[in-house]
């Protein structure tokens, strides 16, 4: 058989891909990956105490705000990344604004803060355990995302996959706020920032390997 022949008989066989599927796929990646990693953070470090309390102040929707914000934009890109030949475009900025304003409202408060404070605002009492923690809470996620990502058509292998790390990671992040003793801003702009960058990296470095088709 012919070359052109066998493009031809492939081509006819070939169906339509169904509307809204990498959305659909992506939901249901989201249906699992995101109650496992609730279920994960009861199970292994609990809620906090006085959650109720906390989310009377300002500084809880905040960090909640934040890694929503950086969740939806990661989503937006892991659903671009999934199709061949997409390029984030416009999607840079949404991804980098979350980020420029947590490092601004962190920068503004050590400024103001009294020089014998600000190492309590940066390092907080969970600095050594919260970029792991999150990372930790963002591992179904990830699978979920990675599995999400497998089915679907990606080019950029290792942007994909760093894109599917980093929703996990920021949803990882917004599961752990459930449990995060810390609000200051410095410690949100350094420490959730790296927790979310662990999976970020992981994804990039396994998504050539897992994500080949």
């Amino acid at each position: 058989m012919k070359t052109d022949d066998l493009l031809s008989l492939l081509a006819a066989q070939a169906a339509p891909v169904p509307a809204h599927a990498v959305g659909r796929r992506f939901a249901w990646a989201l249906g699992c990956g995101l109650p496992a990693a609730v279920l994960l953070l009861a199970l292994t470090l609990g809620l906090r105490a006085d959650l109720a309390q906390a989310a009377g102040g300002m500084m809880f929707w905040m960090k909640l705000l934040f890694a929503g914000s950086l969740a939806l934009a990661g989503l937006a890109a892991a659903e671009r990344l999934g199709r061949p030949g997409m390029r984030l475009g416009p999607l840079w900025a949404a991804l980098a604004a979350p980020l420029l304003l947590v490092w601004l409202a962190g920068a503004v408060s050590l400024l103001q803060a009294e020089p014998a404070e600000r190492a309590a605002l940066l390092l907080g009492s969970t600095w050594r355990s919260c970029p792991f923690n999150i990372a930790l809470i963002s591992l179904p996620l990830f699978v979920a995302m990675f599995w999400a990502m497998k089915g679907l058509a990606p080019t950029r292998l290792a942007l994909a996959g760093a894109g599917a790390g980093l929703l996990s990671g920021a949803l990882g992040a917004l599961v752990y706020a459930l449990h995060c003793p810390e609000s200051a801003a410095p410690f949100l702009a350094v420490w959730y920032v790296v927790g979310m960058a662990i999976p970020t990296l992981a994804g990039a470095l396994l998504g050539p390997r897992l994500l080949r088709w």
